[in-house]
């Protein structure tokens, strides 16, 4: 009880985003910006900021990384089974990145508020590793011969790179100036409230799904608000994670689906209205099982 009532505040504002799109009437192409700006420079800063204060050790980093290789890799082992549910190919390969693909913005709001600034720290390590990973399957399963530019995609993500930077630039020792740390407090401030409007925004409830594919996204959901947290638990009693390490594990074995699902999908000619639904139901049930899984945990 008590967790959920920590991260309340979280999801009212994915709530209170869902009510402004639709009160104010605020289209596309709005929150579209407002997505860009938080992506590409308000979460680096948060990212980039929470990193260089909180330096994580090379120690550490290896079984972090790992932890969250392997929540990964579960997901994408057991996605491969809805191959079973006889869907259309192309459906079967918009829908399979739900079995694995995370919300970021979630996953940096909610280790900040159980841990502070050494939960996103670790968050974004774990982010670093598996954004790669979560790119690449993705794309591979709906393009087989892959994406041209995919490899330079990836360089250029701004959470790998602020991540990257941060463990670099702590690593060799460098401090930040005061009024530097200052301005990207501010910046890293306004990320969380305006990535989890922006996650509210995106919400569609109403979403196209046939009625053939409605096992296959039941049994994605439940491998990602169900197994996940288990594999999370499981991988940091194997790994011996502890304290804010198997925190932010858990915390990401338990996310929703990412938005970049649907737009994938739909960039690359796939069922992009299923996986809108998947992704808003699945957000909507991680206000509850978040908070059930942390408290089972603890």
């Amino acid at each position: 009880m008590q967790t959920a009532l920590l991260l309340l505040p979280d999801f009212a504002l994915i709530a209170l985003g869902a009510w402004l799109r639709r009160a104010f009437h605020l289209g596309d192409h709005f929150w579209a910006g407002l997505e860009k700006l938080v992506y590409f420079i308000l979460f680096p800063a948060l990212l980039f900021n929470a990193i260089t204060r909180n330096p994580i050790t090379l120690s550490s980093a290896g079984p972090i990384a790992a932890a969250g290789l392997l929540i990964m890799a579960t997901g994408v082992i057991l996605g491969l089974l809805a191959r079973g549910f006889a869907l259309p190919p192309l459906q079967f390969a918009s829908l399979f990145q739900c079995a694995y693909r995370f919300n970021s913005y979630i996953a940096l709001a909610v280790a900040g508020k159980l841990n502070g600034a050494a939960g996103i720290a670790v968050m974004g390590l774990i982010l670093g590793v598996t954004v790669p990973v979560a790119n690449i399957s993705a794309v591979w399963m709906l393009a087989r011969h892959g994406q041209t530019g995919i490899l330079r995609e990836l360089s250029r993500n701004p959470l790998i790179i602020a991540t990257l930077a941060g463990l670099l630039w702590s690593s060799l020792g460098f401090g930040v100036a005061e009024p530097i740390r200052a301005f990207m407090g501010r910046l890293s401030d306004a990320s969380i409230a305006l990535g989890l409007m922006s996650v509210g925004a995106a919400l569609r409830l109403k979403g196209d799904l046939d009625a053939p594919a409605r096992p296959a996204a039941g049994y994605l959901m439940a491998v990602k608000l169900l197994v996940l947290p288990l594999a999370a638990l499981g991988g940091a009693s194997l790994l011996h994670l502890s304290g804010i390490e198997a925190d932010t594990a858990l915390i990401f074995g338990t996310l929703p689906v990412a938005s970049s699902a649907y737009i994938l999908a739909q960039r690359m000619g796939g069922d992009g209205g299923a996986v809108a639904w998947v992704i808003s139901v699945t957000t909507v049930l991680a206000m509850v099982t978040i908070p059930f899984w942390l408290t089972v945990a603890r």
